[in-house]
């Protein structure tokens, strides 16, 4: 089995901007972003996107449009990484319906874990919301709570040598 890091999006990755994040133009990578992704893949961690976009439910951008995003992060990732993510996406909004995708719901890690023989004793999940990290605590996965748009790289020793 694997471990991997589970990584939500907006805030961790991308830069948090208080509303949705509804255009390509409006998605701008963390500086440090990059290089700890680069600095788990090459010791052997999986990192895996789970994102909630319930603006794509609302109408307030398409699938389409996420998918640009989508498509810039994972070529950014592959140059700088060599090797591209793994996104996991949720759509749904609880204004429109209830779903077991959406975090604080675990669906969306518990597949990534089945579908990727990842040991969840042996990953974490790097989360700006309390909802991520009870997601991955649903899942048996370790939740590492940040603020919004911090740099994060303080916490790979932690997670290399496994002491946080």
């Amino acid at each position: 089995m694997q471990k991997a890091v589970f990584l939500d999006r907006d805030g961790v990755l991308n830069r948090e901007m208080g509303q949705y994040v509804t255009r390509f133009e409006e998605f701008h990578l963390l500086p440090h972003a990059l290089p700890c992704i680069k600095q788990l893949m090459d010791n052997g961690y999986m990192v895996v996107v789970i994102t909630n976009q319930g603006g794509i439910a609302k109408g307030l951008y398409s699938l389409k449009d996420l998918n640009t995003m989508h498509t810039y992060l994972q070529n950014r990732c592959v140059d700088y990484c060599g090797k591209p993510l793994v996104i996991y996406v949720c759509p749904h909004h609880p204004d429109f319906g209830k779903c077991l995708c959406r975090k604080p719901d675990s669906l969306l890690i518990e597949k990534a874990l089945a579908h990727y023989a990842i040991d969840a004793s042996q990953s974490y999940f790097i989360g700006d919301r309390e909802r991520d990290i009870q997601a991955a605590e649903k899942a048996g996965v370790k939740g590492l709570l940040i603020d919004s748009n911090q740099d994060w790289s303080h916490l790979i020793q932690g997670i290399l040598s496994r002491t946080v």
